[in-house]
């Protein structure tokens, strides 16, 4: 009795403490007001599908960044070589490759005797701080070939990610955005998140200018190495490749107007060490040319006539105001180390967000309450457990969110919904078992003891296999799908311990209380009543042969395989921007027509793009695919998209864009790789689980029915035109999961019948199991069908690629746990008696029982 006590008392706090997680976000202003604000400011973000808002994903060119430390190295060598009257001919540079760091430069050294002398000096110049050279020289036949080093090139991108991170934030704080979101992402890409901001034109030109500032002296013929820049009128300048200063000195800088002439100028402020190297190099130099570099273009340059002392300067130009502002705000927040490239862009409008709330609380509520209301109509009071028990599971994910600071999103809410169908599943499992168990004449204490124990390592096999496909979304997606993937991963954790934890106690409680003034023993051994027209029908549906028709069903379903294979060859699948690239608009044009609409796009030069009446009146989608294969992909369509808002606006002062997504064939093509990766890995993984879990014939059979119901779902994308994007890719491995997860449920029953009875044809033990788990399966996909309809019918467009084939995926994946995996279970079992094979691998006990015969 302590002992249970010391645990009810523990599952209690573990409740109470995700109540209190999750309580601030739906406690009244007037009652925050009163809390500690470290409590109350705890809450649930909102993504920016929800709130509105933009995201930018920007790509690091490290091609350029790994030309600039090669030219820079290479250069202080050869000057070293020279002072050491080292001699060489025919120096070259190249880079072999876009996203390469197979840049080399190549000399021939004139006498072979200096090869040692090359490398000595390499190694002193680029030293690093571990001992390391950042060059790798070669030398053949005295031709010399430097390259940089893979592991300083790896420290260098990730050092340059972390100070453009910086550089980018301190941009966006100076403009005064509303907590922007700038994190890193992959490898050589830069997240950018600003909640409220509908458009971020402007900050795209922030973001996408590198704002590295030099002072270059005009060559002369003294200058050794020279270069050809010019200014923005096209004038040319021959500067010395040498910086004479460099623009990370600058500690201050302003955009105003000039006192002589009132023209736009950029003032600057030095550090004490630009100063003193400022006054120098000026008072050096008098009468020389001085050119300041922006950005590899010529801003001014003009001739020093005194020396420069204070370290103060002016930046003459044909600027704006705004211009010379936006100027100043990039010097003063630094320079960017690496030029940055949009690669992604997404905008929602802050009224498309609200109404994404708005039909996503709705549906995810109607979805709940269908699913609570069938629990209590199949198993009355203990089905009213089960849903309090579910209410708890939604609280706790809620405060896990809270607590580890996600955001919500809405596949995110998709997410919860379709968690909340498939939790209900554990508590069928057990409701299920413990009426087996009372059927047989179980007193209600231990019929419920041993009813949780035995759906304990079905619901633990089931959940894991659901996990292994969560996972790979979480590792493969970004943004709202990986907020997909840590909901349903908490949710399936939450409900394992809310059905077989929570649950239990509560139905132990009920009977203790029911019978602790019943001194009658008789009454005491009574059986749990589970009564219910449901119950009665689905207990009328048992002795049904499902093997009986084994080849038709199983020749409908590869017939069905087969025809959706063909439509995923014609039509094929609607893919979205997120796989085939370009970008996709949706506005509203109150005063324009379509006609109207397609003469303003086509006038301005824009005849690609593909123009859709949406939903309401003067709604409209545009599609624009991507401009070019190769060169400056993702710079083109970003303007291309900033041009076409332009023309749009100017034709109506009235158009609001709901919504943007732009993606560029990097990412996309990044997409697809990574959505058949997942889907490869996710097969792979509960092919080796269930193989460790369940025999080689169970795992195949489980397996190969998924795979005919992953098919036959892609054929359901290709015949109804449903768009194919990352939405769809997560609910393909939803469905995954979902559908391993029936079949583990019939898997595990037809094992457990075969340790009963293993001489029994294997043909009744199928069916004897399918029978006895068919209440479980029709409940269970009713209950995620009650939890998805409301959202595939009500949900909108932004959810349409998930709920809408998952409904179809719950009906197939049904359908064929009952009738394919039955019949090919039944085919490769059949398959191994035949070989001599025994249908289950020898339990621990059986071989240590087998074991003490051996004399």
């Amino acid at each position: 009795m302590v002992r249970f006590s010391f645990r009810g008392f523990v599952y209690v706090l573990i409740v109470m403490l995700g109540l209190l997680s999750a309580a601030p976000n739906i406690l009244p202003q007037s009652i925050k007001q009163q809390l500690p604000t470290w409590y109350t400011t705890s809450t649930l973000s909102l993504g920016l599908d929800l709130q509105g808002g933009s995201h930018l994903l920007l790509a690091a060119d490290t091609n350029a960044l790994f030309e600039k430390q090669l030219n820079s190295f290479s250069s202080d060598l050869l000057s070293e070589l020279r002072s050491q009257n080292v001699r060489y001919t025919k120096t070259s540079h190249s880079l072999t490759h876009k996203d390469s760091r197979s840049g080399s430069v190549v000399f021939t050294l004139r006498s072979a005797d200096d090869a040692r002398k090359v490398k000595d000096t390499a190694y002193q110049i680029s030293a690093q701080p571990n001992g390391s050279s950042a060059l790798d020289v070669e030398i053949k036949q005295s031709t010399v070939t430097l390259t940089l080093n893979e592991l300083y090139t790896e420290q260098l991108v990730k050092d340059t990610l972390s100070r453009s991170v910086e550089v980018v934030r301190k941009r966006l704080n100076e403009t005064g955005l509303t907590e922007p979101s700038v994190t890193l992402q992959g490898k050589d890409a830069i997240l950018v998140q600003m909640p409220g901001m509908s458009d971020p034109t402007q900050v795209k030109k922030l973001l996408g200018t590198t704002a590295q500032m030099t002072f270059h002296w005009a060559a002369n013929s003294q200058s050794e190495q020279v270069m050809n820049k010019q200014d923005a009128a096209g004038n040319t300048y021959r500067l010395e490749q040498k910086v004479a200063l460099e623009g990370e000195h600058i500690t201050d800088a302003a955009g105003v107007l000039s006192s002589e002439n009132g023209q736009p100028v950029v003032t600057f402020r030095l550090d004490s060490a630009g100063a003193k190297q400022f006054a120098t190099m000026t008072r050096d130099n008098i009468g020389r040319v001085l050119a300041i570099v922006l950005d590899d273009k010529v801003v001014t340059a003009p001739v020093i006539n005194s020396v420069i002392p204070g370290g103060r300067g002016e930046i003459t130009g044909n600027f704006t105001l705004p211009e010379a502002g936006n100027t100043a705000l990039m010097l003063r927040t630094g320079a960017l180390p690496v030029p940055l490239t949009i690669i992604e862009e997404r905008t929602v409008g802050p009224d498309l967000g609200s109404d994404a709330i708005q039909t996503g609380v709705e549906s995810g509520v109607a979805g709940a309450l269908l699913v609570l209301a069938f629990m209590v109509a199949i198993y009355g009071r203990w089905g009213a457990i089960a849903s309090f028990a579910l209410c708890i599971n939604m609280a706790l994910v809620f405060g896990a969110l809270t607590l580890f600071g996600a955001t919500l999103t809405l596949p995110g809410i998709a997410g919860l919904i379709l968690t909340m169908g498939m939790a209900v599943d554990a508590n069928i499992l057990i409701n299920e078992r413990i009426r087996e168990e009372s059927k047989k004449g179980r007193p209600a204490a231990s019929a419920i003891e041993v009813g949780f124990d035995k759906a304990f390592a079905t619901i633990v096999d089931s959940n894991f296999t659901t996990l292994i496909a969560v996972s790979l979304l979480f590792m493969f997606g970004s943004g709202p799908i990986k907020g997909f993937a840590i909901t349903i991963a908490l949710g399936l954790v939450s409900s394992v311990f809310t059905a077989v934890a929570l649950t239990k106690m509560l139905m132990l409680r009920v009977v203790k209380s029911k019978h602790k003034n019943t001194q009658d023993r008789a009454q005491q051994r009574v059986p749990l009543r589970f009564s219910s027209p449901l119950l009665r029908l689905s207990d009328k549906l048992s002795g049904i042969n499902f093997l009986a028709k084994r080849k038709i069903a199983l020749a409908v379903s590869v017939v069905l395989t087969v025809l959706s294979i063909g439509l995923f060859a014609k039509p094929g699948l609607h893919y979205g921007v997120d796989f085939t690239g370009g970008t996709m608009i949706e506005l509203t044009a109150p005063t324009l027509t379509t006609d109207e609409l397609r003469n303003v796009i086509e006038s301005n030069g824009f005849d690609q793009i593909a123009i859709q009446e949406y939903g309401s009146e003067h709604h409209y989608l545009l599609r624009a695919p991507v401009l070019d294969s190769s060169g400056e992909l993702e710079n083109s369509n970003a303007k291309q998209t900033d041009a076409l808002k332009r023309a749009i606006s100017q034709a109506d002062s009235e158009v609001s864009f709901d919504k943007i997504d732009m993606v560029g064939p990097k990412v996309s093509g990044g997409f697809a790789e990574l959505s058949i990766l997942a889907l490869l890995i996710a097969g792979g993984g509960m092919l080796l689980y269930l193989w460790a879990r369940f025999e080689a014939h169970f795992a195949s059979a489980a397996l190969l029915t998924v795979i005919l119901d992953l098919t036959k779902t892609i054929g359901f994308f290709a015949l109804t035109g449903i768009e194919f994007n990352l939405t769809a890719v997560a609910a393909l491995l939803a469905l995954i999961g979902y559908s391993i997860n029936d079949k583990v449920v019939v898997l595990d029953r037809i094992r457990e019948l075969l340790r009963l009875d293993p001489n029994k044809p294997s043909a009744d033990t199928i069916n004897e199991a399918v029978n006895s788990t068919l209440s479980r399966t029709v409940f269970t996909s009713v209950t995620t069908l009650l939890a998805l309809l409301p959202m595939a019918i009500f949900g909108g467009d932004a959810v349409e690629s998930f709920a809408v084939p998952m409904v179809f995926a719950v009906v197939i994946g049904t359908s064929s746990t009952l009738f394919i995996t039955s019949t090919l279970l039944y085919l490769l079992g059949s398959r191994r008696e035949k070989q001599g094979k025994a249908q289950l691998k020898p339990t621990a006990e059986e071989i240590k029982a087998s074991l003490s015969h051996i004399p």
